[in-house]
Order: C-alpha cells, then structure tokens, then sequence
C-alpha cells in the first residue's frame, strides 16, 4: 500500500503508513513503552508534590496519537507492567505500584487508548484538533491521577489538586504546543512524499 493511499483513508495513524505486519505491531508497541519510558526520565520534581514534572504525559499522549488506540494502549500497558514488575523507568528511575503518582499512569493507558481513537478520526491532522485531541488526553490523565494521589497521600481533593494537578498547567499547555506543530507537520511532510 502506497503512502498517498493510506494518508487518503479515513482512520489512518501514522504508524499505519509502515507495512502491516504483526512483527511491526509489536516493534511499536515495545518501542513506544521504551519512549515513555526514556521520556519519564525527564523529570523535575515540583516542591510541595511527590509527583515530578515529567516528559512521559506527553510520549503517552504522542503514542498514542500516533500508534492509535490498540497499539497506545498496549505500548503504556507493557510500559505500566514493566514498571510494577520492577523495570526502573517511571519518573525518576522509579519503579512499583505504591507510589502516589501511580495513577497518572493508569491515566496515562487510557489517555493513550481515547488520544488514538480521536487520531483515527483526524484529531492529529490540524493544530486546533491536536490541541483538542491533547486537552482531552490530559483531563483524562488528571481524572484518574489526581483522585488516585489523594487517596494515597490521605490528601483531601482540594489539596490533591493543589499538589496533582495546578503546578503542571503550563508544562502541559507547552507539551501540547509542541504536539500541535509535531503531528500536523508530520502528516503535512508525508502527503508531500506521497
């Protein structure tokens, strides 16, 4: 299948413009564990939080918008079993499910799996709908994360917010600019080619 006949079909992702195969699929999603978790390693704490400020949301969101919903979910699924399992590539070289922080990470599988739904129907084609696609992937991550860190801290929800969710706005907005010129860009360079 040629590159212009698969940009032209609806549902695309970028990683269908590779060639199909089950070797393929499973390169993806063992790299995008390993992106996530490379990216997790750029982590500044943030004083007053136990939860850094970190550049594995954002590879979570990007995998899943760009291997789509199947292939997203299971990269940030191996990139979760592998963390409980021992592999030290949470934030800060951690690894574990007892930590506060944990549930960003549940948030983070789904992000990935509703991101990749939204991909396949054009959310990465546009930097407006990138952005959508993104603030969508964010609540989510915030839904499961903030209400998970207050139950493990004994923060109530307020305070929870205060130290989950508010000291990461800005870092979020910048991670969704650089995806709103990323994935477009990418599309726009590959139908060029096509």
């Amino acid at each position: 299948m040629s590159t212009a006949s698969v940009i032209s079909r609806p549902g695309a992702v970028l990683a269908d413009l590779l060639p199909a195969s089950r070797t393929k699929d499973i390169a993806l999603v063992l790299g995008g564990a390993a992106l996530t978790g490379m990216a997790a390693q750029i982590a500044v704490p943030v004083p007053g939080s136990p939860v850094p400020v970190s550049g594995q949301t954002f590879a979570a969101l990007l995998v899943g918008t760009a291997l789509g919903a199947r292939r997203g979910f299971l990269s940030l699924a191996l990139y979760a079993v592998a963390g409980m399992a021992g592999v030290p590539w949470f934030a800060q070289a951690t690894s574990g499910y007892a930590m506060p922080s944990f549930g960003y990470i549940l948030g983070m599988m789904l992000a990935a799996t509703v991101v990749g739904a939204l991909a396949r129907r054009g959310a990465d084609r546009s930097m407006l709908r990138t952005a959508g696609a993104m603030a969508v992937g964010s609540v989510i991550i915030y839904a499961v994360g903030v209400p998970y860190l207050a139950l493990a801290t004994g923060m109530t929800l307020s305070q929870a917010v205060a130290a989950g969710l508010t000291p990461f706005l800005i870092g979020d907005a910048l991670k969704a600019a650089l995806a709103m010129g990323v994935l477009p860009a990418a599309w726009k360079l590959i139908g060029r080619r096509g």
